[in-house]
C-alpha cells in the first residue's frame, strides 16, 4: 500500500442490501492506505444499514476513521451526499454510489495525478460499465476518452469558462463516477444544491466551472458503474426520452437559460415543449417509428436549429463556437 494524505471515500446508498458489501470491499482494497471511509445512508428500508454497521465492525481498523450516518427521513441524493461531505476530514473526496465499485488502485491513480498536476481540483478519469453484475460477460463498454478532439469539453486547450459555456448547453460528462474532487473545493461553492431533486452533478459541475475550476481528464479506468433495474437513475429501461426530462425546466430557469444566447435558450425551450407529446409511454418506447418521429417534431419543426445550424456553416463568433458543441 501506499500512504500520503487522506482521502475521503464516501458511499452514497438507499436501499443498496444487494450491492452495498460489494462497493464496501472495493474500498477495502483499495493500493492507497490512508482512507477515511463514510456511509451516508438516506433512510434505506432494506437492510442496507445493518449490512454496513456489521462490515465496518469487522473491517473498520483498516481506514484511518469509518463512520455511518444515518437519515430519519428520505432527503435525496443531494442532500445525502452533502451529509458525507460535511463528514469528511480527507484533502480528497471520492465519492461513490452503493452500487458501483472502485477498481483498486482507483485513489492511488488519482493522488498521483493530482501530486504531478497540483492545479488540479476536479478530475474525472474513465468507467468501464457493465449490466446488473461485474462478471466480463455483463461488460458493456469503457466511457471514452475523446480528450484529444478540440471539440470535447475536456480538450487540454479548454479553460472553466469555455467548460461552462459548454455545460450551459448540455451536460457532457459522461464519466461523472469516477468524479474525484478537492474537499475545500467543494465546500467553497457550498457543495451540491439540495433544491434540486433530480440531479445532484450537472448543477455542482455549472457551478463550479462557473467559480473558475477547470475540469481534469485522465486517461484510467478507476471505477466500475453498474446498470440495473433498480438504480435511481436507470439507463436501462427502453426510454426514448428520459421521464426526468420533463420535470427539469426548473432546473434550466435557474442554472441555463439566464446565462443562455437568446436563440439557444429559445430553442431549448421549444424542444421542452415539443417534447411532451413523448410523455404518453406508448410514443416514449425507443422503437424506431418512435425515432422517427421524434427526429421530426424536435428537429425539423423547431425553426431555431435551422438559425443555429446555419450560424454553424456560416462559423459566426457572436454565438461562439463553445455553444455549437
Amino acid at each position: 500500500m501506499k500512504s500520503g494524505d487522506i482521502v475521503s471515500v464516501i458511499i452514497t446508498s438507499y436501499n443498496s442490501s444487494s450491492f452495498i458489501i460489494e462497493t464496501l470491499e472495493s474500498v477495502y482494497n483499495q493500493t492507497w492506505e490512508n482512507i477515511e471511509i463514510i456511509v451516508t445512508d438516506d433512510c434505506s428500508v432494506d437492510d442496507t444499514v445493518e449490512k454496513c454497521r456489521a462490515w465496518i465492525k469487522k473491517y473498520g481498523e483498516r481506514f484511518c476513521h469509518s463512520e455511518l450516518i444515518i437519515s430519519e427521513a428520505n432527503t435525496g441524493v443531494a442532500a445525502n451526499a452533502n451529509r458525507g461531505l460535511k463528514a469528511a476530514s480527507g484533502a480528497w473526496i471520492k465519492f461513490i454510489a452503493a452500487d458501483d465499485t472502485l477498481l483498486p488502485r482507483c485513489i492511488e491513480q488519482n493522488m498521483e495525478y493530482q501530486e504531478t498536476n497540483p492545479e488540479v481540483r476536479i478530475l474525472f478519469s474513465k468507467v468501464s460499465i457493465y449490466n446488473e453484475s461485474f462478471i466480463p460477460e455483463n461488460f458493456i463498454e469503457v466511457t471514452e476518452d475523446d480528450s484529444h478532439d478540440p471539440r470535447s469539453i475536456m480538450h487540454p486547450s479548454r479553460n472553466a469558462c469555455s467548460q461552462y459555456k459548454m455545460l450551459l448547453v448540455s451536460d457532457r460528462i459522461h464519466y461523472t463516477p469516477s468524479a474525484f474532487v478537492n474537499r475545500e473545493t467543494l465546500l467553497s461553492e457550498g457543495g451540491y444544491d439540495e433544491s434540486i431533486k433530480l440531479m445532484e452533478d450537472y448543477p455542482l459541475w455549472l457551478k463550479l466551472t462557473g467559480k473558475g475550476y477547470k475540469l481534469y481528464f485522465m486517461d484510467s479506468v478507476t471505477v466500475n458503474y453498474r446498470r440495473h433495474s433498480k438504480a435511481l437513475n436507470n439507463k436501462s429501461q427502453n426510454y426514448l426520452v428520459n421521464p426526468n426530462y420533463f420535470k427539469s425546466e426548473n432546473f434550466r430557469k435557474q442554472y441555463t437559460y439566464p446565462f443562455l444566447p437568446d436563440v439557444i435558450r429559445h430553442e431549448q425551450q421549444l424542444n421542452w415543449f415539443l417534447s411532451f407529446i413523448f410523455r404518453w409511454p406508448q410514443l416514449n418506447r425507443d422503437t424506431r417509428l418512435n425515432r422517427i418521429l421524434h427526429k421530426v417534431i424536435i428537429t425539423h419543426l423547431n425553426p431555431f436549429k435551422y438559425y443555429l445550424y446555419f450560424k454553424r456553416r456560416m462559423k459566426k463568433e457572436s454565438i461562439g463556437n463553445e455553444f455549437y458543441y
